[in-house]
């Protein structure tokens, strides 16, 4: 009786021990990109905007450069042409409607600028922009712009309403200054107008205050 029940215990292990064997084969031929990895996950970022969702295009040039630029409400693309290494698209979320872009030489070192100028949606229409500048006609990197909104001398009054344009070698921020009682459809105070310099920082080039004029 006992023997008998040896040989039954030994034929479940047995069995045991071959499906465990199974399992574990299947688990090692399972290909490494069908795993799923939490601690990595990223979203992929679209690469150009599609057509149909195309609510501004346009596309601008200087000394043998071109830039192809098209956006949606929420992205934007910019594709250059003419750079002796690097004519990859570069793509850009945005946040609100682009109004207008320019192109010009900022740093006059014969190579040109390009800024994309933003206005967000809703009744304050906040204006921000993004630039990239040419790398010695190699490639471009984005212009860093630092934010105003904490600066004391520029924000004071400000509710948005912004227009922008490249001045000669400077780029200028401007817009209507409000009074404490003011109502944002009716500003009552002067108008405040920024000039922007292009300068060259540790890691990139960067928009720096160079005159709050108000007029």
């Amino acid at each position: 009786m006992m023997q008998r029940n040896k040989i039954k215990l030994y034929g479940k292990l047995s069995i045991l021990f071959a499906v465990l064997i199974v399992i574990t084969s299947c688990k090692k031929n399972v290909p490494e990109d069908s795993k799923i990895k939490n601690e990595n996950i990223t979203v992929p970022v679209a690469k150009e905007v599609s057509k149909d969702s195309i609510i501004y295009s346009k596309i601008l040039s200087l000394n043998n450069i071109s830039f192809e630029i098209k956006a949606s409400r929420n992205l934007v693309t910019i594709q250059p042409k003419g750079y002796t290494i690097d004519n990859s698209i570069i793509t850009k979320p945005i946040e609100g409607t682009i109004t207008n872009t320019e192109i010009g030489d900022l740093n006059s070192d014969g190579f040109p600028e390009i800024m994309i100028y933003i206005t967000s949606d809703g009744s304050g229409s906040y204006g921000s922009l993004i630039g990239f500048s040419s790398n010695k006609n190699k490639s471009m990197s984005e212009i860093a712009f630092p934010s105003f909104i904490d600066n004391p001398k520029i924000n004071k009054g400000y509710m948005g309403h912004d227009e922008f344009a490249i001045i000669e070698t400077n780029v200028s921020q401007r817009f209507p200054i409000y009074n404490d009682s003011d109502t944002n459809s009716n500003p009552t105070g002067k108008t405040r107008q920024i000039q922007y310099k292009l300068k060259d920082g540790e890691t990139s080039r960067k928009l720096v205050v160079d005159k709050i004029i108000e007029y």
